[in-house]
């Protein structure tokens, strides 16, 4: 199927160096406001790309949940796919992309797993329900129906209906950020984009980059 006729002209804004904030992550947050301002579903959703052991790349969608000091908090099951690839190459790539704004954002760092006390107060923060997916769930195996998972599911909730620890092959993950890219769409393809790399001094440089 042939799609050389699926295009649009982006018009939405412009990306000016003399305006863009010197701190990437002050940027980051006023994007980030207007995007939910909007309304749209999911705006911290973001496209998680990792490594495995093997060399073979991956890309999954996962929820921003917090963002502070130069670090990206998502959370996760430790012995997931995602968990496996982080404890082999414990870098990632995340990609915020926003067609309604005509923008991405880009972020490449290191991964870390948060303390143990932080992931446990997000843990139980969570709705009941989830806290008991995440306890029921051996993330990224094979299992042989529905039903199986929803019985796993059934049982943990009969052993813990009230409250339940956090499993410890849960909990949070931060992206320190080493390099920051904001693309803004615009006509004729002349796209603006301006990346921002983390210095030796933790301090930030910015440049403009070809589309």
């Amino acid at each position: 199927m042939a799609l050389h006729d699926d295009r649009k002209e982006y018009v939405k804004g412009s990306l000016d160096d003399r305006w863009m904030n010197a701190d990437p992550f002050v940027q980051f947050q006023a994007w980030m406001d207007e995007f939910r301002a909007t309304g749209a579903e999911d705006a911290t959703a973001f496209a998680l790309s990792t490594v495995a052991a093997n060399g073979d790349p991956d890309a999954r969608t996962v929820l921003l949940k917090e963002f502070r000091e130069g670090d990206l908090i998502f959370y996760s099951n430790y012995a997931s796919k995602k968990g496996k690839d982080l404890e082999a190459h414990p870098r990632a790539h995340a990609l915020f992309f926003w067609p309604s704004l005509e923008r991405q954002i880009r972020v490449l760092g290191s991964v870390h797993k948060i303390s143990a006390e932080e992931s446990s107060a997000y843990f139980t923060s969570r709705p009941l329900g989830s806290q008991w997916g995440a306890a029921a769930s051996q993330q990224s195996q094979p299992i042989a129906s529905r039903e199986a998972m929803e019985a796993q599911w059934k049982a943990i909730q009969d052993q813990h209906p009230d409250s339940i620890p956090r499993p410890e092959h849960w909990g949070g993950y931060a992206i320190r950020a080493e390099r920051i890219e904001f693309w803004q769409g615009r006509a004729s393809r002349l796209h603006d984009r301006i990346q921002f790399t983390r210095q030796p001094d933790q301090s930030w440089a910015a440049q403009r980059l070809q589309p």
